[in-house]
């Protein structure tokens, strides 16, 4: 990582960024490392590496595909962190789109963030935790029904249990993020730091202590080395979206202290130890059952701690899963707002989403309304196939942006690059040639959900057309 820091790129330049954002640079690299982590470190590394072992029979080859999944972020993470040095606003991947490709293609990327990837994602991590809440507190059960309610055609809605908490403490995480970035930082650090203890502890605890068996990690006889190309790409869907989140720190540029020098190295930083993490469970994963018990399981990390100590133990990784959970939901609710902020400052969306609170400087109209419309897709129970969908287009997004940074080194050969890409042009060519043939393989397997992805983006063509002339007849934007 070569982050230079000469004068005009640190102090001259920091200054510059502060004015343009608004925002108050609170956040140190080591809360920007753990937002890092908390972005991506939700329920699903206790769950889907079942949904790994389902496509693939083969423990090395397992343990060698989270590997290389991670490998694959970390290369888009390279390109990232050297847009991120360049533009350290907030917006992150929303700026860099924009500067690329123009503020079309940059509103649409925003446009579904808000209404269909981050809205939903949001809510069903919000949703995963209080599933886990309610087994470790029967009382809370989420599956729960409080109402039901029959639309014509049939069509059932139910509000649980599990809906109320969610929404309960999707309120209660906006307001501290309301209250300050930096409080709001200190939550994700506690939360961040214990769900890396949790996990270091079941690893090291269980490979010292537990009962299980290292011949788990020897291939059946009877099954090949190699899986079919089409149980890899299953696989990698799962992956991918397992490792995704990283880039969420990107989005809150604006609030990081010397974003220029401190961004990239979160980024980087960040995604190596998500790598390490993951890694190092899959293994525990493996001693503790072969990998046809660990293709049986719904909720694994519980399954394999009590199998390696006791059902009591288990039941503590329900913990363990509701804290990460609740520190991912913080994150995506920091994050979030922020390319929100940015696309209503540009004058592409609705304008009182870029008002900051006088004391506490935080997007607290972006903050509110994201909860609102959270809250809605939460209650609704509509947010698990908007996501689907979603997902498709995350991926498109992050070979478009890794794109950007060959259109920008030719389109903007002088800006300033404190930051530069590991191993260009081959490293991130590699990322687009991984991530094109991902696209691909997910609109061949997926055509339905890949294309209603798509049909997302097309409510958002008039809306950008009203602001966009809107904007053009404001005063403030008159030549």
């Amino acid at each position: 990582m070569r982050i230079s820091s000469e004068a005009d790129v640190s102090s001259h330049s920091l200054g510059q960024e502060k004015a343009s954002t608004g925002l108050a640079r609170r956040l140190s690299v080591l809360d920007a490392v753990l937002i890092v982590v908390g972005g991506v470190i939700g329920s699903a590394i206790f769950i889907t590496p079942a949904d790994v072992a389902r496509q693939i029979s083969n423990p090395i080859v397992a343990l060698l595909l989270w590997v290389v999944a991670g490998l694959v972020a970390l290369l888009a993470g390279f390109a990232f962190a050297e847009l991120g040095a360049m533009f350290p606003e907030a917006g992150g991947q929303y700026i860099y789109i924009r500067e690329a490709y123009g503020s079309f293609a940059a509103f649409l990327y925003g446009w579904i963030l808000f209404t269909a990837g981050n809205s939903s994602g949001l809510a069903a991590v919000a949703i995963g935790f209080a599933l886990f809440i309610g087994r470790l507190i029967p009382a809370f059960s989420a599956e729960t029904i409080l109402y039901s309610h029959i639309f014509p055609h049939g069509i059932t809605w139910h509000l649980t249990r599990g809906s109320v908490v969610a929404i309960i403490f999707i309120i209660i995480l906006t307001l501290v993020n309301i209250r300050g970035v930096k409080v709001a930082a200190m939550l994700q650090n506690f939360t961040g730091f214990l769900t890396l203890a949790a996990i270091g502890l079941m690893v090291a605890l269980g490979l010292a202590f537990g009962r299980g068996s290292w011949s788990h990690f020897t291939p059946s006889s009877h099954s090949a080395f190699w899986p079919p190309i089409s149980a890899i790409g299953i696989a990698f869907v799962v992956l991918f979206w397992t490792y995704d989140g990283w880039n969420i720190i990107s989005w809150a540029a604006g609030e990081i202290k010397d974003a220029r020098r401190n961004l990239p190295r979160a980024m980087i930083w960040g995604i190596l130890l998500v790598i390490l993490t993951y890694v190092s469970a899959n293994v525990v994963y493996l001693y503790a059952l072969p990998m046809a018990e660990i293709a049986k399981q719904s909720t694994l990390a519980e399954a394999a701690v009590s199998l390696m100590f006791s059902p009591a133990a288990g039941r503590f990784v329900s913990l363990v899963i509701a804290v990460a959970c609740f520190g991912s939901m913080s994150v995506v609710i920091l994050g979030g707002a922020r390319v929100y902020y940015a696309m209503a400052k540009d004058g592409v969306f609705f304008p009182p989403m870029q008002r900051l609170h006088p004391r506490w400087k935080t997007p607290v109209v972006s903050l509110a309304v994201q909860c609102i419309w959270v809250c809605v897709l939460t209650a609704s129970g509509g947010y698990e196939a908007l996501y689907t969908c979603f997902t498709f287009m995350m991926t498109l997004t992050y070979v478009l942006t890794v794109a950007a940074v060959f259109i920008l080194r030719r389109t903007k050969p002088d800006a300033p690059r404190p930051y530069l890409c590991a191993g260009y042009p081959w490293l991130p060519a590699l990322y687009i040639i991984i991530g094109s043939v991902f696209v691909a393989n997910t609109l061949r397997q997926r055509p339905l959900e890949s294309l209603a992805g798509l049909l997302l983006a097309l409510p958002g063509i008039p809306a950008y057309l009203y602001w966009h002339r809107s904007r053009a007849r404001s005063p403030e934007h008159s030549p």
